[in-house]
Order: structure tokens, then C-alpha cells, then sequence
């Protein structure tokens, strides 16, 4: 299995590729003034250091020319940076002009919810995405101010309730890239992790197709007395399941929720074992979740893992 990306300094897309290249001509702008400053200052306190029987330095008021030299030198790098950074930007991203978002981004506290266009499906914490295209997503925040941060692919992008905003991926390598929200949201803000499948354009219609459908329940005993404890209990009441009368919006929808990766937006690995840990105690996992215990007993908990890690 391909272990997951995650440097700003190993771009993967020509957004974070034009990122990236900004930052080493900045570094660099910044190495050579350092290196010169410090080499200047090194050189005039060994060259003019003070000896035993030198008279009182000559005191010098002022030297014009000088004083307008290195006023109009970082004038200058600051304009070549301005117009760089501005360059940069408009690569970064450009106007959207009449483009309609490929997929729409919701951050919640403390999870991240894709929603697809056509045909319509929805997926929680995991984006996926078809290699090489130019994607367009909207981002935007159910409560507070997240920011969407993917390092290997692009820049950030504040999520701001009420004011979405647009930022432009096109992934050139295929595989698992990792981010997170760069804006403190909360208690658990460091645990609101970001995962992008990034996979063929074929392997990704398939993702999505199969997505749109309603998943199929499990047909074990285990995964049927599962389902009717989720029908039950206050589950559909934050979550949503398509093809069920669970249509709860609070919480992440919970369909295919087996052929995840991860649980709890990256906090746990997505196992039977792990499932069945969460639901019995998810503060012990993530303190300050929304998710509140359901005085699961240790069956019903196995039973319910039964039935979510069924639904693929």
C-alpha cells in the first residue's frame, strides 16, 4: 500500500508546484540579503575593530548616495516579489468565471463533508479525486471559520459560514495525499484530518457511480440486527443513510462508511474492532466530538459495527 503524501516542499499538482517554486525564489532572495548583510557586519567589525592608541573615529553625519542605494535596493526586491506573488496567485487560482464547482466542500466540527454533482453522491472526510483534470471545488463551513489545507496539491482555502469560496486542484500523481484544517475551529481541530484519493479518470467514474447508489445492506445476522439498532436508536437522527429513512444532516453520512480508510476524520483506522471501540466511547477518541455516548452495550456496539462496516 502507497504511503500517503504530505509536504509542501513535494508539490503535485501545478498549483502547488507554482507555490512551491514562489517559496525557493523567496528563500533565496532571502539567503543572499542574509548572507550579505551578515558578511558586511563580519567584515567591518574585524576591518574597523578598535586598537590600542587609534584616535576618536571620524564622525560622519551622513552619505546621501549611499542612504538612497539601500532604500531603492529593497524597493526593488520588494516590487519583484510583489509582481512574483501576484503571478503566483493568478496561477494559483484563476477567476472562475461561469465554472460550476466539481464538488462542494462543507466543514463541520469536526469532520469534512463532499457533496458531487451529477450524478449526485456525498462522502465524508475522504475526497476523491480523477488524476490530471483541472477541478474546481467550493468550499464552504456549516459553523465556523475552517480553513481546507491539502499541502501536496494547492494552497489553503478559508472556510467562512456564509461567504464560500473557490479554490482550483489538478492533481498530476495518483495516489493518497493528506491535509487538515490550517484555522483553529475548536477543541478538535487537530484532529479534523483531510484525505485525497487522487486516481484514474476510469477508477474515479466508477468511485462515484457506485457512490450514488444506495449502499447494500449486510445480510449476516450480526450486520441485520445492526441495522435495525441504527433504525432504533437516535443514529438516523444525525446521520444519513441513502436508501434508508436516516436523513440526519448533523453528522457525516454514513453510507459506504466500510469502504473508508479511516473513522472519526482520520482519528482511528477503519476496522470492525475500531468501529466498535468509537461507538461505545467516542470522547475517549476525540474529546469534545459532538457525537455523544449511546449507552451501547459491548453486543450492541459489535452488532452496529456489523452493520456500518457492511455498507460498501
Amino acid at each position: 500500500m502507497q504511503m500517503p503524501h504530505t509536504s509542501v516542499l513535494d508539490p503535485h499538482s501545478p498549483q502547488a508546484q507554482s507555490i512551491a517554486r514562489l517559496f525557493y525564489i523567496d528563500l533565496s532572495i532571502a539567503a543572499v540579503i542574509f548572507l550579505l548583510v551578515t558578511g558586511l557586519v563580519a567584515f567591518a567589525a574585524w576591518r574597523f575593530r578598535a586598537r590600542p592608541g587609534d584616535p576618536e573615529p571620524y564622525q560622519e553625519s551622513g552619505v546621501r548616495w549611499l542612504e538612497a542605494l539601500w532604500t531603492a535596493i529593497p524597493s526593488l526586491i520588494l516590487l519583484v516579489l510583489l509582481v512574483l506573488t501576484a503571478k503566483t496567485m493568478l496561477e494559483v487560482n484563476p477567476p472562475v468565471g461561469k465554472r460550476k464547482p466539481d464538488v462542494t466542500v462543507v466543514a463541520h466540527q469536526w469532520w469534512w463533508e463532499y457533496r458531487y454533482g451529477d450524478p449526485a453522491a456525498v462522502a465524508a472526510n475522504e475526497l476523491h479525486m480523477p488524476l490530471g483534470e483541472n477541478w474546481l471545488l467550493l468550499i464552504s463551513s456549516a459553523d465556523v471559520i475552517h480553513d481546507f489545507w491539502v499541502p501536496d496539491l494547492g494552497a489553503k482555502m478559508d472556510a467562512i459560514p456564509g461567504h464560500p469560496g473557490y479554490l482550483w486542484i489538478q492533481p498530476r500523481q495518483a495516489g493518497t495525499f493528506l491535509g487538515t484544517c490550517a484555522e483553529y475551529c475548536g477543541t478538535d481541530h487537530a484532529t479534523m484530518g483531510i484525505r485525497v484519493v487522487v486516481e484514474s479518470p476510469a477508477d474515479f467514474a466508477a468511485w462515484r457511480q457506485h457512490q450514488a447508489r444506495a449502499p447494500v445492506p449486510p445480510s449476516d445476522a450480526a450486520g441485520i440486527r445492526g441495522g435495525r439498532l441504527f433504525a432504533a436508536r437516535t443514529c438516523r437522527n444525525c446521520h444519513s443513510i441513502a436508501g434508508t429513512d436516516a436523513h440526519g444532516r448533523v453528522g457525516p453520512d454514513l453510507g459506504h462508511l466500510g469502504e473508508r480508510a479511516t473513522l472519526a476524520a482520520g482519528v482511528l483506522t477503519n476496522t470492525p474492532d475500531q468501529l466498535r471501540r468509537w461507538l461505545l466511547d467516542p470522547q475517549h477518541f476525540k474529546p469534545g466530538c459532538h457525537m455523544p455516548d449511546a449507552g451501547l452495550t459491548d453486543a450492541e456496539a459489535r452488532d452496529l459495527a456489523s452493520y456500518l462496516e457492511g455498507l460498501r
